[in-house]
């Protein structure tokens, strides 16, 4: 862990953009609300293939417009590079210097893959086309990709990744933090000298999050998935667990050295908020 230490701590909020105009209303909200917080940035997620391009720039520039600075996430898989050029081009055409850059998933129905197939790639690319313009986020797994071969195949790929020109990570979130630390340890040890920041997920709906968890390979804690399991329909436990397991884990992630944490929020501000305050950030 010794490694991040000497990064200067940046704290963001993630978002999706909603497809509704009370959707809207509530993301708008949510942001405003932490937008007291004073993150280095918020980010909005894209969709699979793209799919909410329009609505992810929407969101961004009215955050952007209130003076905040916020990050499009940019995926390439189903892409052309045409396409994905047109899409920076627009970006930084309206004043946008910061990317979370991912694979992302193929549509459903999808036919190809597109032309650049691994986010590395769109790391590449984006450099060739824009220089250093973007500061550049990508993705890390502390449990590993569900689709990595191996753990060392996972690791490599994320290398690749960093020697595109990516400039920081942001982890999938976990709730065991020795995974996390010896994630920092492997990737020190093949010279991976990036900030990596925590990806943390307040539980608000048990239920709903181990389908996530099943889907994207963050293991839940026996324990605590078997506790949650045990309050059935009562929410208030749910949450309040969730809210101890979260600030305990989030606590200990910065006395150990994280250069961070980036929340992803699911478009409600109030858990994140709690943690917050719990945590005395």
């Amino acid at each position: 862990m010794d490694s991040q230490k000497k990064y200067p701590r940046a704290f963001s909020f993630e978002f999706f953009p909603p497809k509704t105009a009370q959707g809207m209303a509530n993301l708008r909200a949510a942001w405003q609300q932490l937008a007291q917080l004073k993150p280095r940035f918020f980010s909005c997620t894209y969709g699979a293939g793209g799919s909410t391009r329009d609505h992810t720039l929407d969101t961004v520039l009215e955050i952007q417009a209130a003076g905040h600075k916020a990050a499009p996430h940019l995926s390439c898989i189903g892409a052309a590079r045409d396409e994905i050029a047109a899409t920076l081009e627009l970006y930084r055409s309206k004043g946008i210097d910061h990317l979370v850059a991912l694979r992302g998933d193929l549509p459903s129905g999808a036919a190809s893959a597109g032309e650049l197939r691994y986010a590395n790639e769109l790391v590449t690319f984006i450099r060739q086309r824009t220089g250093d313009h973007f500061h550049i986020e990508v993705a890390c797994y502390p449990e590993f990709h569900p689709q990595a071969r191996s753990a060392r195949d996972d690791l490599e790929h994320f290398k690749a990744k960093i020697d595109a020109g990516a400039d920081a990570a942001i982890t999938q979130y976990f709730y065991n933090i020795d995974s996390y630390c010896r994630f920092i340890d492997d990737c020190a040890a093949l010279g991976i000298q990036v900030p990596i920041v925590p990806g943390i997920m307040p539980i608000a709906n048990f239920s709903q999050l181990a389908r996530f968890s099943d889907a994207c390979g963050a293991e839940i804690p026996r324990w605590l998935r078997l506790k949650m399991q045990s309050f059935g329909d009562d929410a208030a436990s749910v949450r309040s667990l969730g809210l101890d397991v979260v600030t305990d884990l989030c606590g200990r992630l910065l006395s150990a050295g994280a250069p961070g944490l980036h929340f992803y929020t699911m478009n409600q501000a109030g858990l994140t908020s709690t943690i917050w305050q719990r945590l005395g950030i």
